[in-house]
Parts: C-alpha cells; sequence; structure tokens
C-alpha cells in the first residue's frame, strides 16, 4: 500500500499498478455492504463531483457511478442528500453539470466572477439582457424558489442558441453561472433556483479564494480522486486549463503531496498522491457511465485501459458502431466489453441492445451476465432481453435464457 511508512514509494509502476492505482482512489475493490447515508456520504466526498446528464434512456448519469462502487442503493436516498434545499451538496459547472460538496463551492467563486466578463457568452447575453435579470432577481426575492416553468413572463418562450431555452431559463442560467442564484433541489430532474444567499451557508456564500490557491485546492482534491494522473487529467478531473493546473502541480509536487513518477507507455510523466493505495490486485464488476470520472477523460481511458470510447448518442443510428448509450463493462482493473442497455420500464425489461467483447481482453460471460442481473434488479425491471447485435450477443442470450414460457431471469436479493 502506498501512502505506509513500511513500503518506499516507488519510482515507476508498471501499466497495471497504474490502474489498480486508479480505481482503488475512486473507491473500486471495497468489500460490498448494505449502502446507507454514512456510505453515500463517504463516496460521494471521494469523488467530489458527480456529472449530471439528462439522457434517461438506461439511468440518469449520475446514478451510476454509486452503483458502479456501491451496488444496489436507494436512488431517492441519494435525491434526499443532493437535491434537497438543506442540502450538504450544492450544484455547479465542474467539469461539467455537477454535484459537488457544498464546501467547495468558494472554490469557484473566481470562475463565477470570470463569467460575468463580456469575453464569456453568458456575460454578454447578461449585458445585453439586464432588464430580465432584474425582473428574475426581483421574481425570487417576492416569491422565492422557483423552477424556470414556474416565472410568469411573456418571454417564457423557448427558444434561442442553448438548447432552445428561453429568455427566463437563460436568464436564471446566467444568475446561476454567476453566483447569484443557487440550486435549490430538483424535481423529476428539473431545477429549482432561489436566491444564493437563501440556499448557501453564509460561511461558504462569503468565502472568497484567490483563483491560483483556488485552483491548487482543485488539483489537490482531483489528485486524490484520480490517486495517480497527468497534468492534463488533472485539469480535465475539474474542466480546468493546464496552464494555472501546471503551476498547481508544481507546488504540491515540492510540498510533498505529489511524487513523480513514471508509468511505462505513457508519454507524460505521472503524478501520484502521496496516500494513494496500491492494491494487489481490484476485484470489482461494473457497467460505468460515459460520465464516469474513470471514463470521461477519453485520451486517460485510452492511455489507461487501451479503450478508445466514444458515446454515440450524438451519431445518426446507420453510422453507430456499438450502439446508442454504451457504457463500458469494468472487470476486475481492466475494461472488457460494452454493453448499450435500455430500461423498458413499461414493459419491466432491461433490454441489452447490443454487447462487444474488447479485443484482447477476457469477457468472464458468466461475471458481466451477473452483473446485468443485478442492474435489473436495482432498476426494478422483471427480466432481460438480450438482441442479436455484437459478437457477445450470443453468449449472453444463452445465459438469459428461461427454462419456461414466463419464468423470470433476475434474481432477486
Amino acid at each position: 500500500m502506498l501512502g505506509d511508512s513500511v513500503e518506499p514509494v516507488p519510482d515507476s509502476l508498471t501499466p497495471a499498478q497504474a490502474r489498480r492505482v486508479a480505481l482503488a482512489a475512486q473507491g473500486f475493490g471495497r468489500p460490498i455492504a448494505p449502502v446507507g447515508t454514512r456510505q453515500l456520504n463517504l463516496l460521494l466526498q471521494r469523488l467530489a463531483v458527480l456529472q449530471l446528464d439528462s439522457v434517461n434512456v438506461f439511468e440518469r448519469s449520475h446514478y451510476l457511478p454509486v452503483f458502479a462502487r456501491l451496488g444496489a442503493y436507494d436512488k431517492a436516498l441519494l435525491d434526499r442528500l443532493t437535491f434537497t434545499r438543506r442540502s450538504s451538496y450544492t450544484e455547479y459547472w465542474a467539469h461539467q453539470a455537477a454535484v459537488i460538496p457544498i464546501e467547495q463551492r468558494p472554490l469557484w467563486h473566481w470562475s463565477m466572477a470570470e463569467w460575468r466578463s463580456e469575453r464569456k457568452e453568458l456575460g454578454r447575453w447578461g449585458a445585453a439582457h439586464p432588464e430580465m435579470l432584474d425582473f428574475l432577481r426581483a421574481e425570487l426575492r417576492e416569491k422565492g424558489a422557483l423552477t424556470s416553468g414556474q416565472v410568469e413572463h411573456d418571454a417564457n418562450v423557448r427558444r434561442g442558441p442553448w438548447w432552445g431555452w428561453s429568455d427566463v431559463k437563460m436568464g436564471l442560467e446566467t444568475l446561476f453561472f454567476w453566483g447569484e442564484v443557487a440550486v435549490a433541489g430538483r424535481t423529476r430532474f428539473e431545477r429549482t433556483y432561489d436566491l444564493a444567499e437563501r440556499v448557501v451557508p453564509a460561511e461558504h456564500l462569503g468565502r472568497d479564494i484567490p483563483k491560483q490557491e483556488a485552483i491548487r485546492e482543485l488539483v489537490s482534491t482531483a489528485s486524490r480522486a484520480l490517486g495517480i494522473a497527468t497534468v492534463s487529467d488533472l485539469a480535465d478531473y475539474f474542466r480546468l486549463l493546464q496552464a494555472p493546473v501546471r503551476t498547481a502541480v508544481g507546488e504540491l509536487t515540492e510540498s510533498g503531496e505529489l511524487i513523480r513518477v513514471a508509468v511505462d507507455g505513457w508519454r507524460e510523466p505521472a503524478y501520484l498522491q502521496r496516500d494513494a493505495r496500491l492494491p494487489r490486485r481490484i476485484d470489482a464488476a461494473a457497467l460505468l457511465s460515459p460520465f464516469d470520472p474513470v471514463v470521461w477523460h477519453r485520451q486517460r481511458t485510452e492511455r489507461m485501459f487501451g479503450f478508445h470510447y466514444r458515446i454515440e448518442i450524438y451519431t445518426p443510428a446507420p453510422k453507430r458502431i456499438y450502439g446508442y448509450y454504451t457504457l463500458p463493462v469494468l472487470i476486475d482493473d481492466q475494461l472488457v466489453a460494452r454493453i448499450d442497455l435500455k430500461t423498458d420500464r413499461q414493459a419491466g425489461v432491461l433490454r441489452v441492445q447490443s454487447a462487444w467483447h474488447e479485443p484482447g481482453q477476457h469477457a468472464d460471460i458468466e461475471r458481466i451476465a451477473q452483473l446485468l442481473r443485478e442492474t435489473a434488479a436495482w432498476q426494478g425491471m422483471d427480466r432481460i432481453e438480450v438482441t442479436g447485435v455484437g459478437d457477445l450477443a450470443a453468449a449472453l442470450t444463452s445465459q438469459f435464457s428461461s427454462t419456461r414460457p414466463g419464468a423470470s431471469n433476475v434474481e432477486r436479493a
């Protein structure tokens, strides 16, 4: 174990060691236990950022990293932790739209100030629409928390380049990016907005941290979440520019928090977090969201796992290779397959729309089938159906063949 005084820190690591360090830092390889509030909080603090995305063909993306690491849990419990007004978490544009621990919010005050600049699109929009912003401030002050749809205004009509947002929605999002407004919860995944001073505790709202100091703290947080990383990996975790990140890495290396090491086959220097664990093995079986920190930085995914991954949601159907919402399959410390899933809630079926074996990897079909059974049970689906698409489809089909008509092939705890 790295960080233990009995073992010296190595000067170099093998690719397999680097993978195990990274996966352990992300919370993989730990015994699965009943999941309650404590386990969720520990994981959310470990990851430090939970990316949000509206695609719901299988499951909303922020639920999946938790399931991948902890197994079946109550999604309503996660909602209560993250999407209530007095939550210990908040939302901001960290990496992308994301849930973060509320104590991290001051680390983004410099970003909120920069979003006001007319060099930024939202800054230009705000400068061109001061009356709308004043109207929204007054509405929230008078009426309290509101969704964009609850704001009564003639301009509350969908249009414009930002996902067809109305001027009301654009104004609320502008104030959110600027830090004047905070998310006061979600209902059916729709944001509720309120003035930041009514949502964010005063000790976080009024704390200003110089930009480079904040970036250094964000890089420190990223290094703990990644375990081992290049400068570009550390920059990507919170979508920061590489120049200030490189400065922060130099400072953290000088202080001993980061240790420069070589990883065989990596072109860039790697930085090992001083308390990172190096397990002898990782025992894991997980489906990874396209927005899971293990795979969201595609260059890191290729470097670490030799896995070329692109989400094909925006690819026209005839040009898709693997499927609409394909999830990498992690078995132990390798990405061994990719599976396109759809939850047919009306029919009670988890549909495996395609299943592909990753060349050069051993895909343990029984472990993958069991993972899908656990996934279907967590989703509340009665059965699993596999199409014939993909070179793993036939093997999976044989795993889910019912012994009698109508027999359930989802094992429930």
